[in-house]
């Protein structure tokens, strides 16, 4: 039963209609269609509701990728009513949150250029993100980072995303910029994210349109996880 993935077309729509495929015997919703992102590489599932014209609301908590990977399963909070396989429902996001994710994830796609290394890892929040960086040697000062991150941001550059096949991805394996977590392959397509000339990475997130969209940032706390391995952490300017 496959999901129809809005997200990859449009990460900026916020609603859709959508019929009930099933109810799993975890209590997981699996629709037609979806706006919400399942969890994977680093980025939290979708959190929201789905709407009925005959019955409660569904607050939904998070979403992520059922056993057959091409169905997306709607995670209700508990004790949250259920709908029925074959209902009509309006799936809505919690918007505010998505946005900050789109801007989290971008941001650290512009860290990974600030700095030019290997990532060991990563994690993406609606308030602050961070990945870990295979450096031999001194990480640069925190003010020479955040520095360089929001010049990036402020130069307000183009983000898209375009595909290639597995075949292209594997004879250009410097595009991978993550050591332990590989692009999901096997379809017989990858897509990538491109921001101005600076950036092309393969990825499934959901990103912003410009970078100018993510506001000012801050370089939280840069912490040693290892001989080589460096965690440097950001956040939004405005936050505590």
């Amino acid at each position: 039963m496959a999901t129809e993935l809005l997200f990859r077309d449009d990460a900026y729509l916020p609603e859709t209609e959508a019929t009930v495929l099933a109810v799993t015997d975890r209590r997981g919703i699996v629709l037609d269609r979806t706006v919400f992102f399942a969890t994977g590489g680093g980025q939290p599932g979708d959190a929201g509701t789905l709407s009925r014209s005959d019955g409660p609301a569904v607050a939904i908590a998070t979403a992520v990728y059922g056993d057959d990977k091409s169905e997306i399963v709607h995670v209700p909070g508990d004790g949250e009513p259920l709908p029925e396989p074959g209902e009509t429902v309006k799936a809505s996001l919690d918007w505010g949150r998505r946005h900050r994710l789109m801007r989290i994830h971008t941001a650290l796609h512009l860290l990974s250029v600030v700095l030019p290394f290997p990532v060991t890892g990563g994690q993406i929040g609606a308030d602050e993100g961070r990945l870990d960086f295979d450096i031999d040697g001194d990480v640069p000062p925190k003010d020479e980072i955040e520095a360089a991150l929001n010049a990036l941001v402020a130069a307000d550059l183009p983000v898209s995303d375009e595909w290639i096949t597995d075949d292209e991805l594997l004879a250009n394996p410097d595009m991978v910029k993550t050591m332990k977590v590989k692009p999901p392959m096997g379809s017989g397509k990858v897509r990538l994210v491109r921001i101005g000339d600076i950036d092309l990475q393969p990825c499934g997130g959901t990103h912003v349109r410009t970078t100018g969209e993510i506001g000012a940032l801050a370089i939280g706390k840069i912490q040693s996880k290892g001989r080589q391995n460096r965690r440097v952490r950001i956040h939004f300017a405005g936050d505590a």
